[in-house]
């Protein structure tokens, strides 16, 4: 590690924006949360990797699937929030959860790995201003609007237009994030959302785990206007490492292996939402009844095609080409890091598990980079959009004190 990266992030650990640890141990653990002390390479994700990686603060996305309907996906989302609080309790040598600005300040100080939680998806708020503000005492920081379906009222970016972007209900909801200091994310969401919600907004917004489009043209990625409106708004886009969003030729090779699979009459996609335990029920027997949602052996036929048509790489380097385009067009202000480890099955090489971090901002010290901008990138820019909208919150109902 060079010494303009050690310095970095000893002064400004890694806030990454976007993990899915949670729904990872719902499905492989039946929620259980030991071993991370030790070491789990079956997931991204422990706690030795997550120090290896310089994390300080970590936004664990409370995931539960946008094909749920809204009143079992609210109680998913309470089972996925459980989970956070429990794996904190576990190891509270190691984790503390924060719920503002001066607490991840305070927890880095501490040597914790601050733990925050965001709701993916506005199906998880069932239209209910008494849930949302349920969450926000809770301690959830952000909500992304939709996932990958539309709700009734936002238009998600890989599904069929809607409502045009926002509608009334949509916009209501945006004021009550503003209003509870809840930060709006627009991940997933459509352009015309993009639009509309940094329109309503009071506050600054996040993009917990996007890209460039101008290098990608993938619908999950964010437009040059869009960046300058972001920029303008005081937000922060944290770039995420998944393949398909950073590499067109990894996009088309995946639309390509679909191709494929329906020709050959094999199934689009294995997953299925997996259930939690029940009162009393063994967290084991439930993780072997989903064992074989990580099954990637793939039927004789695909093998065949998927030696003749490898998976493509994406380097480090492309990763660093969309940070690069966005400090380019938003600014280094409004930029940070979201790699949505444990919710896509492989990252780029060099980028395989949390601890890759420091590879990324080495390559980016490398084209560069001085310490204060890589400050920026991997901490600063996102705490000040965290601070900026618990000074815009009227009503204000996250925890006041960490969980110890």
């Amino acid at each position: 590690m060079s010494d303009v990266v050690a310095e970095a992030l000893r002064s400004t650990p890694v806030v990454d924006g976007h993990n899915d640890l949670p729904v990872a141990l719902r499905a492989r653990s039946g929620y259980s949360v030991e071993g991370l002390a030790d070491g789990r390479p079956d997931l991204h994700t422990d706690l030795p990797r997550l120090r290896a990686g310089g994390v300080g603060a970590q936004f664990w996305s409370v995931y539960v699937s946008s094909e749920l309907p809204e009143p079992e996906a609210v109680v998913a989302t309470l089972e996925q929030i459980d989970a956070v609080y429990r794996l904190v309790a576990r190891y509270p040598e190691a984790l503390r959860m924060a719920y503002t600005a001066a607490d991840v300040e305070k927890s880095f100080a501490d040597g914790r790995i601050a733990s925050l939680l965001g709701v993916e998806g506005g199906h998880s708020l069932a239209e209910s201003p008494g849930v949302l503000r349920s969450y926000a005492r809770l301690g959830v920081r952000y909500v992304t609007l939709t996932h990958n379906d539309n709700t009734s009222w936002a238009d998600s970016a890989t599904d069929e237009p809607g409502v045009g972007g926002l509608d009334d209900t949509g916009r209501a909801i945006v004021a009550d994030l503003n209003r509870t200091g809840i930060l709006v994310d627009l991940s997933h969401v459509a352009e015309s959302t993009q639009r509309a919600a940094l329109t309503a907004s009071t506050a600054p917004v996040l993009f917990s785990h996007s890209s460039a489009r101008a290098l990608n043209d993938h619908p999950r990625n964010v437009t040059d206007p869009v960046l300058e409106l972001l920029r303008d708004n005081g937000g922060v886009l944290q770039l995420t490492f998944v393949p398909y969003f950073i590499s067109a030729q990894v996009a088309e090779w995946a639309e390509e292996l679909q191709a494929e699979r329906e020709r050959l009459g094999l199934a689009a996609d294995t997953w299925r939402w997996p259930r939690a335990p029940r009162p009393g029920e063994d967290p084991a027997t439930v993780a072997e009844e989903h064992a074989d949602l990580f099954d990637t052996s793939p039927d004789d036929r695909l093998r065949r095609w998927l030696e003749a048509h490898p998976r493509p790489e994406v380097t480090v380097a492309e990763v660093a080409d969309h940070v690069e385009h966005a400090r380019d067009v938003a600014g280094v202000d409004h930029i940070g890091l979201g790699g949505d480890y444990d919710g896509v099955d492989h990252q780029p090489a060099g980028l395989a598990d949390v601890s890759g971090y420091p590879v990324l901002l080495g390559e980016l010290a490398g084209r560069g980079w001085s310490r204060t901008e890589l400050e920026a990138l991997t901490g600063r820019n996102v705490l000040r959009v965290l601070r900026a909208a618990e000074e815009a919150a009227t009503e204000p109902l996250w925890p006041t004190a960490p969980l110890r």
